[in-house]
């Protein structure tokens, strides 16, 4: 975790995407992404996170990490990701929990390029999957996982419990 990788490809309109592990100072950007991706994927409503526990969840208590994304110094997105386990193989996973690139800087290559640095990260930490969840509505998402080889797991389907039912 001591490095920030630095992946410069002609493919992407001869720019060089920068990948480094957020800091504390990026707890209003981040916040500011959070957002965004929520009013992308019309769940705004849900966002009652705030810079406050960010800090204390991604910073004091490290439940997460995350990346930021950057051309020329300029914020073009974000990722998240925590730990998951597989009792069956007895090794850890990584759960990308939000992987989010500005309108913008969309269909450049750069979704793919975070998913092999996380995955790169992943192999690193002795992992063995990299897994994430994505809406069905989002075919232009799905098309592109379709496209790297990830695999829908339609033999299951993710339950919640939260609010006032986690709460009993």
């Amino acid at each position: 975790k001591g490095y920030s990788l630095i992946y410069l490809l002609g493919i992407c309109m001869n720019n060089s995407l920068e990948i480094r592990f957020a800091d504390k100072k990026d707890i209003p950007l981040i916040l500011e992404f959070i957002k965004e991706l929520a009013k992308y994927e019309k769940v705004f409503e849900n966002v009652i996170t705030t810079e406050k526990i960010l800090y204390e969840t991604l910073f004091n208590k490290k439940y997460a990490e995350a990346l930021i994304l950057e051309i020329e110094k300029e914020p073009i997105g974000y990722a998240i990701f925590f730990n998951n386990f597989s009792s069956y193989t007895g090794k850890p996973g990584i759960h990308i929990e939000d992987l989010f690139i500005k309108e913008s800087f969309r269909y450049k290559g750069y979704g793919k390029i975070v998913l092999s640095f996380i995955s790169k990260l992943a192999i690193e930490r002795g992992c063995d999957k990299v897994d994430w969840c994505v809406f069905d509505w989002n075919k232009d998402a799905i098309n592109f996982y379709d496209s790297i080889g990830a695999k829908a797991m339609d033999d299951k389907t993710i339950f919640r419990l939260s609010g006032s039912h986690l709460q009993k």
